[in-house]
């Protein structure tokens, strides 16, 4: 049968908007979404899929020089391996005692969300010892891992510890895989070594922890006790005294949220190293309207603490707010407040990692989440300005104006500027008076260009972490975010100068990390193998940090994506690498111009196209239905008449019921059954 008319439909690929701060979360859209099944169809993703009775998994460490990722989840700590998850994990069970979990319920817990040994703390010994601890059924307590090869290994795996007994894996719901190779990991508890977890671990699971082992000391930002009121930073192990923040002390932590520990060198001078805690807590700036603030903290390594004043307490410990806000068009700042995960991406000078954090706002009203990136330049110079201080109760904040005292507070011994004093033991009692009355600096602490990279508003989601890589394309270096939600899916995402005062936002993609969708809870990124993992109370996920297939197979599908990760080779849209063949690699990050990079490649555009014949009956309407592949496209529909037929134009209805969708009325002067055809490009 002839074909009287033919209706194309194409697709229109939009560039991405700017990431202003009014734009709606519909504006962001993803340059593809893959669905979880989508996402594993593609080859570049594994889901641990071990079945063992636990929840609540955390990424707690990730250790590139022994090909391991160290986890914690209920009951269980387990080791990873890097390169594929589900390749011959090794698996500790490390349980409560059953009359501890007994005790614990009847002291009105619950049973299964909170009287579980819930692993919280993973740090580095050495080379061969990991130190863990877990909330042991509102009893925390440590140990020691022994991990690392040896050689002659049998081809189990497994290990299994129960109540601090060393056995094999037997239970049913694990498989463990023989092996190959004559070296093979151990990972076993220590069973003897088992020792107390208060003030390195929580009680409560819910709470969370910061920690850093430094020279054998392990630094905790933690609750210490069974209520879950008494939260500090602590020091313990190590030859150092133990070390507290001020108990009970509002001015000094405030019901803090700890998030993250980061060790940051100050100088080439050791002894001004300095540890900084990012954490949130109620703000004790506004206690008639109380808010709650995001603030960095940070503590000198070699504080001894005072002599008289601030015995065993830090003598160094110093705060500031961290603000991400955007301004309004009536000059009023919207603030996001609830700091939610901090990434530290380091730099070729280890004093000046570039900070990027996580925010959410407060309160149900208004839901909105934000990225904001901070400089240690900008961080140090709020650290070395002046102090917060207040007269009284009814007095107001303001910097403290009076005489400062010699060495200045906060300053590290034996550091840069106090050579000559070894210890804070021997600062003056004034220095010590002075810290513990004003540990809040007066200035806070503003993100790169005092605005957001990223904001999320009115979104039906809220971002939970964030890791960046930085990429190199063929028009430059760029970072890429990996924005985790609590819908369980994954943002990546670039943004661009677009003018001297605007950015652009280009969201990549989004994909589905888990089968059954749950809120990210940790995430750490392998630059080195191109690898994301992702963890969340279902599971553990790990994924390729790059789909370029998935973009499409035209060259003009694979520009437009304006992913630095990927190029088009001639054939295919693939990873980029650097080569000395400019020609056969087609690739525009900063415009996504598929005109001028794909010139020669366009003929073969449509190639993938999709022809199909659709039937109606005269005198009635048809429905062509089409479904772009890019959430960042739109449809715009095109009739076009048989060449046959150019002089007669018969009479026609198109109505657009759609973005993706159009009817149409065939002819009347058609036969009966009318074929028409379409074509997605």
């Amino acid at each position: 049968m002839p074909v009287a008319g033919l209706l194309l439909w194409a697709s229109l690929l939009t560039g991405a908007w700017p990431a202003t701060p009014t734009q709606d979360h519909l504006l962001a859209m993803p340059r593809v979404r893959l669905s979880f099944k989508e996402l594993k169809a593609t080859g570049t993703a594994h889901f641990f899929n071990f079945l063992l009775n636990t929840t609540d998994y955390r990424i707690l460490l990730k250790d590139e020089d022994h090909d391991r990722m160290y986890v914690g989840s209920k009951d269980y700590v387990l080791s990873l391996d890097l390169h594929d998850i589900n390749r011959e994990p090794l698996i500790i069970h490390w349980a409560a005692s059953p009359q501890r979990i007994e005790e614990c319920v009847l002291s009105g817990k619950d049973g299964n969300g909170e009287c579980g040994n819930f692993v919280r703390l993973i740090q580095p010994w050495n080379r061969t010892h990991l130190y863990v601890c877990g909330t042991g059924a509102y009893n925390p307590m440590c140990t020691y891992v022994n991990r690392g090869r040896r050689a002659q290994a049998t081809p189990w795996t497994q290990m299994q510890v129960v109540r601090g007994r060393g056995s094999r894996a037997t239970d049913g719901a694990l498989h463990p895989t023989p092996t190959a190779p004559r070296q093979d990991y151990i990972f076993y508890l220590e069973p003897e070594r088992l020792e107390s977890g208060k003030g390195k671990c929580p009680y409560d699971p819910k709470l969370d922890t910061a920690s850093a082992l430094i020279n054998e000391e392990l630094y905790a930002g933690v609750y210490i006790d069974f209520m879950g009121t008494d939260a500090a930073i602590f020091r313990t192990l190590g030859k150092q005294t133990a070390m507290r923040t001020d108990q009970y002390n509002s001015r000094w932590l405030n019901d803090p949220s700890f998030i993250h520990a980061e060790l940051i060198p100050d100088s080439a001078e050791r002894n001004d190293d300095k540890l900084y805690f990012f954490f949130r807590e109620r703000s004790a700036e506004a206690p008639q309207n109380p808010a709650v603030y995001a603030r960095i903290g940070r503590i000198c390594l070699n504080d001894d603490g005072g002599h008289c004043c601030l015995v065993n307490k830090w003598s160094t410990f110093l705060k500031a707010r961290l603000v991400c806000s955007v301004p309004g068009d009536d000059g009023i700042e919207t603030h996001f407040d609830e700091l939610q995960d901090v990434f530290v991406q380091q730099t070729q000078d280890v004093r000046n990692p570039v900070i990027y954090a996580v925010f959410t706002s407060s309160g149900s009203v208004f839901r909105g989440s934000a990225v904001c990136v901070y400089s240690m330049a900008d961080i140090r110079m709020v650290f070395n300005g002046p102090f917060a201080h207040k007269e009284g109760p009814n007095y107001q904040w303001m910097p403290f104006s009076g005489k400062m005292p010699y060495p200045r507070p906060g300053t590290c011994p034996g550091g840069t500027f106090t050579p000559s004093m070894k210890s804070t033991k021997d600062y003056p009692d004034e220095v010590i008076n002075f810290m513990r009355s004003h540990p809040l600096m007066y200035q806070a602490v503003y993100p790169l260009q005092q605005l957001p990279l990223v904001v999320r508003t009115g979104a039906p989601y809220r971002l939970t972490t964030v890791a960046v890589d930085q990429v190199d394309a063929a028009d430059g270096r760029y970072e890429v975010l990996f924005l985790g939600t609590d819908r369980g899916t994954v943002q990546k995402v670039i943004v661009l100068p677009k003018d001297d005062q605007e950015m652009e936002e280009l969201m990549l993609e989004e994909v589905e990390v888990f089968k059954d969708p749950a809120p990210v809870k940790t995430m750490t990124i392998s630059s080195k193998r191109q690898q994301l993992y992702v963890a969340s109370a279902v599971g553990v996920t790990h994924l390729s940090l790059h789909r370029c297939q998935a973009y499409g197979a035209a060259c003009a599908d694979c520009c437009l994506a304006r992913d630095p990760y990927c190029a088009w080779d001639g054939q295919a849209c693939s990873r980029y690498t650097a080569s000395s063949k400019r020609r056969s690699r087609r690739q525009d990050v900063r415009h996504g111009n598929p005109i001028r990079q794909c010139r020669g490649f366009n003929s073969n555009a449509n190639k993938n196209a999709v022809e199909s014949v659709q039937y109606g009956v005269a005198g009635s309407a048809a429905f062509l239905e089409c479904q772009p592949r890019s959430p960042q496209a739109t449809v715009k529909w095109l009739f076009q008449r048989d060449p046959s037929d150019r002089r007669r134009e018969p009479p026609r209805t198109i109505s657009s019921t759609s973005s993706h969708g159009c009817s149409c009325m065939s002819w009347a002067e058609m036969p009966s059954m009318l074929p028409s055809s379409h074509r997605q490009l």
